[in-house]
């Protein structure tokens, strides 16, 4: 396994390499725009999805709303572009608070190695921790790893390990990104963002909105907690149906984590319609 310090090559895409700072050295917290890069005094208090969803102060935004339709319609559209011919991928989620010391790092690593090998693309969050660690192990193994960044006031920057990266302004249009383009979550210990996905994925499953979809749960430890309160209490009460939480699967095990999407990609590879021509509408899960 290459160590911390390993550079990985540009590509052909056109990313520019930026090396971790050494700990000695002090590096200006910056913002990224785009192409736009801005440090210090340049670096705004608030975010694009911030402003968008803030009512409050004077009413002039009414008179910009109409420009953001715009920009929402542009992220789509990079998006889609830059992912249509992907291929068979898996969204992996997970804390970015996580440690490169910590054994869910080496897991996450591990995790995007056994995915790239099993002929899927690795989709990320694109940040640190987690995110890294399988961007880090799908890169490392041949794989195809992707990162779509979001900008937040507190975190910023895709993590070295992205072969392809995708910055977005807003939450909707990159969350879409992650269902559109994958087979399945992988779902790694993680914090408010990563429960956010974990039961987006389950109410879009639950409602059908997307077909064949796996969300495998890695760390029983971690997970078994939540998955005996939605069965002793949420499903108890009437709020859920057994089938509904069969959605989820629990394991600690890698390989049967990645046998469960490779299930799945299968099962979507064979259903009728799968071949669609592009006057057919799509599949389902896309």
């Amino acid at each position: 396994m290459s160590t911390s310090s390993d550079q990985p090559g540009a590509g052909e895409a056109g990313l520019e390499y930026r090396p971790e700072p050494h700990p000695e050295e002090s590096t200006p917290f910056e913002r990224f725009r785009g192409p736009v890069v801005m440090r210090r005094g340049q670096v705004p208090t608030s975010t694009t999805d911030q402003r968008l969803l803030d009512s409050r102060g004077p009413s002039e935004w009414v008179h910009t709303d109409p420009w953001r339709v715009l920009r929402i319609e542009a992220e789509f559209v990079e998006g889609f572009g830059a992912l249509a011919e992907l291929g068979p991928a898996v969204s992996v989620f997970g804390s970015a608070r996580t440690k490169r010391t910590d054994p869910e790092y080496e897991l996450g690593v591990r995790l995007g190695a056994e995915l790239a090998r099993a002929g899927f693309a690795v989709i990320t969050g694109g940040g640190p921790g987690s995110m890294e660690a399988a961007n880090r192990g799908a890169s490392e193994a041949g794989g195809v790893s992707v990162g779509l960044g979001i900008e937040l006031p507190f975190e910023q920057g895709l993590n070295r390990w992205v072969d392809m990266g995708i910055n977005f302004r807003y939450f909707f249009a990159r969350k879409t990104m992650f269902v559109k383009y994958a087979q399945g979550f992988v779902v790694l210990p993680g914090g408010f963002g990563t429960f956010d996905e974990v039961f987006e994925a389950v109410t879009l499953v639950q409602t059908r909105k997307v077909t064949s979809f796996p969300v495998v749960l890695l760390g029983s430890t971690y997970w078994g907690g939540l998955l005996s309160w939605l069965r002793h209490t949420v499903m108890e009460s009437g709020k859920i149906g057994g089938p509904d939480l069969d959605i989820l699967h629990l394991t600690d095990d890698i390989d049967e984590a990645v046998a469960l999407v490779v299930q799945a990609r299968d099962s979507h590879s064979s259903a009728p319609g799968s071949g669609e021509t592009p006057d057919q509408p799509p599949h389902p899960s896309q």
